[in-house]
């Protein structure tokens, strides 16, 4: 024994803060995001549905994303995924291209639409002055 007024020690704590992360939630919540993405992303591309022409060109390299006029098997138009009436084609297409008259369109045409109707739709955006206007297709795999 020690005499003289000294300190006891104390005992070591054998419990101490545990200084670990713990993976298992984070890596659940990673797994259930990926699901929801993987299950979300092809509903996202969908557009208006059209059954497209195939050709066997190759696709473009393009940086942003155009503005795209579709054209239905019954002819309506639409501009992106919202039906736009003959008479505002202009209008609206000025009001969605940011690249002002310089803008790609895009025309996407169903393939058992009148020919016709395709035409007309194309002379009335380049009457308008939109110098890039090109018509949409999909790829021949064969």
């Amino acid at each position: 024994m020690t005499t003289g007024g000294g300190r006891r020690r104390r005992r070591a704590r054998r419990a101490g803060a545990i200084n670990e992360i713990n993976m298992t939630p984070f890596i659940d919540v990673m797994l259930v995001l990926l699901i929801v993405f993987m299950v979300a992303a092809p509903l996202l591309t969908a557009g208006v549905p059209l059954d497209l022409p195939r050709t066997s060109s190759a696709p473009l390299n393009i940086d942003q994303k155009p503005v795209t006029l579709s054209i239905d098997a019954q002819g309506r138009l639409f501009l992106a995924e919202s039906e736009v009436p003959d008479a505002e084609i202009v209008s609206r297409l000025t009001g969605a291209a940011k690249a002002g008259l310089e803008e790609r369109i895009f025309v996407r045409g169903d393939k058992r639409v009148d020919y016709g109707r395709v035409a007309q739709v194309m002379s009335v955006v380049t009457g308008a002055g939109f110098k890039r206007v090109a018509l949409v297709t999909e790829s021949d795999k064969n």
